[in-house]
Formats: structure tokens, sequence, C-alpha cells
């Protein structure tokens, strides 16, 4: 209704009588294989399918991905990267997921070299994978978008995929500083993965979740600011007070933010438990009436601001950082 511009995936209705219809999401993590090109690999099959849950899909078996990998195997050590990388993915985490790649593309040449007077310049561009994920979708009314809505007492609960490791290796944090740090996020656990997407789809198809983003890709303090403009409200986000501030708000480790009810969460959190997910999920944040965006530790407050401030910071940050 604001005109601001965020989602997680793509969905289109199959007919104009219809509910059901296609969902489409993509997932790529290039700046990660910098560092690690299997952990890059396995966060874009993950980044896709945390994208995709906002729809309603169904059983993961239904997903279909597409890969579309980049990379210069002449360059010395980045034919290891690959083989490292598709073995990660094709071999090891979709055999898991039960996720299929029938389909997908490659460009291996991804390496320029010129002249600069007698001395030899090259460029080569880090192993890149981008997921393509797609399924149908069995009804599009279901569909999740970031907006936060204005519904009675609701609260905020992060499902967090990284089990509070909080890597802030390769996260835009870490390039906005010129550096990109050490350990990286990973998908650490492929049953993780499929009780997450169980459960959304679930919690979905029930109705029990007013609002939904992933956070992998930015963090949690991208992924909060996003649904508090989508939705035009003030949002109170609330930092546990043992756990270093930066990296809660920075780390780009997969998982979402999810707005229920009061009154369901109880059962929401219950769905969360059966499907493997209580030590992940924490209640972080709530709705405020004073369209404020505010960043609790510990009673202090790390961030308050106004949203119409806030949205001028934040467009400021994004053109810097791009």
């Amino acid at each position: 209704p604001w005109q601001v511009p965020v989602a997680d995936c793509a969905v289109t209705a199959s007919s104009f009588d219809g509910y059901k219809g296609e969902a489409m999401s993509v997932g790529e993590r290039t700046p990660t294989a910098v560092n690690s090109a299997a952990a890059s690999a396995r966060l874009a099959v993950g980044e896709a399918l945390t994208n995709l849950a906002a729809a309603q899909v169904g059983p993961l078996t239904e997903v279909n991905l597409s890969a579309n990998w980049m990379a210069a195997p002449s360059v010395p050590g980045d034919a290891a990267d690959l083989y490292e990388a598709v073995k990660a993915v094709g071999m090891e985490l979709c055999p898991e997921l039960g996720v299929t790649i029938p389909v997908g593309k490659d460009s291996m040449s991804m390496s320029t070299v010129w002249k600069d007077g007698e001395e030899e310049k090259r460029v080569t561009a880090p192993i890149s994978l981008i997921i393509s994920a797609f399924a149908r979708c069995e009804d599009i009314r279901l569909s999740l978008t970031p907006q936060l809505i204005q519904d009675s007492d609701t609260c905020l609960i992060l499902i967090d995929l990284g089990r509070g490791k909080n890597r802030l290796g390769s996260s835009i944090l870490a390039q906005t500083l010129s550096q990109m740090g050490q350990e990286t996020p990973d998908v650490d656990s492929a049953a993780d993965l499929k009780g997450f997407w169980n459960a959304i789809q679930q919690l979905g198809k029930e109705q029990k979740l007013l609002a939904y983003h992933d956070r992998s890709d930015g963090g949690l303090l991208a992924t909060a600011v996003e649904m508090a403009f989508a939705g035009n409200v003030g949002l109170n986000i609330e930092l546990p007070a043992d756990t270093d501030s930066f990296a809660s708000l920075f780390a780009e480790e997969l998982g979402a933010l999810i707005q229920v009810r009061d009154s369901d969460q109880a059962a929401v959190l219950q769905t969360l438990r059966l499907h493997g997910l209580e030590p992940c999920s924490s209640i972080v944040g709530s709705l405020n009436d004073s369209h404020v965006f505010r960043v609790m530790q510990g009673g202090e407050a790390l961030l308050e601001e106004g949203l119409s401030e806030l949205r001028a910071i934040w467009s400021d940050v994004t053109f810097r950082m791009q």
C-alpha cells in the first residue's frame, strides 16, 4: 500500500478465475565464495528456499531448482573451488533435502586479462552460483509478504537457522569496512532447513502468520527495517543482553522474521518446536504506535529513529553500499 518494493518471491496466477499459480525465488551468496566456495553454494540454495517459503507450495519435494554456475577453472585454485561447490550442492545438500536440479547453465570464463604498459593484469570473479527455485503454488491468496500488519496485539519471532553463531564473514557489514572477515554463515543442518520449510508451510496454510521476511541477505536489522517500511509502522526490536549487538543485527545467517498474533503465539511456538526449531526461535520484537524504529539491548537504546528519518538514512546507506 505504501509502494515499498520488498518481497521474498514472485507469485503469479495460472488463470483469471482460479487461485492456483506459480512461485519463483532467487538465492545467491557470491561474496561468501571468497572465503568458502562450498558454503557460498549451500547458502545460495538455502536462501532460495527461505525466500520461496513465503508462497504456499506444499512439500519441499515439489520444488525444483535451476543452477547458474560462473567460474574461471583455468585460474589456479578455481577448478578445485568449483568442484567443492558442485559437490556440496549436487551430491550432498540437495539429495538430503530431496530437491532436484533438472536444469541450469554455466559460464566458465569469468576472468579477464589485459596489459597496462608492460604489466599484465587479471581480474577474476569468485565462484558464483545463482539458484532459481520454482514450484506450483496451491493458493496464491495465502502468499506471505514482509508487510507488517496492525492487527490487535502481535509479536515478531526470529527463526535463526544459524543457531546463535552470528558469523559475520562476507557480510555487507564486513564489506563496508573493506574486509571479508573469516568464518562465514553456512547451511549447518539440512534437517533444520527442512524443518523450517515444513513449519512455515504449515503455519502459512493455517493462516497463523501475518508477515514473513527472509533475513539471510542483510541480517536482522535490514530485515526488520524493510518490514517496518513495508507496513508503515513503528517497531521495537529487543536484543538479548548477553549477545554481540553488531553480530546479532548484521550476521547474514539463514532464517526469517515472522509476525504472529499474540493469541497465536503459543500455537506457533509449538509448531516450531515440533519441527525441531525451538532452540533457534525467539521473540525479538513488537509493533509500536509512534512510527519509531527502536533497537534495544538490556534496556539501552542502540537505535531510535522516526520512520521518515530512517528512510532517508537507509536510502543513503544503501546507495553508498552499492
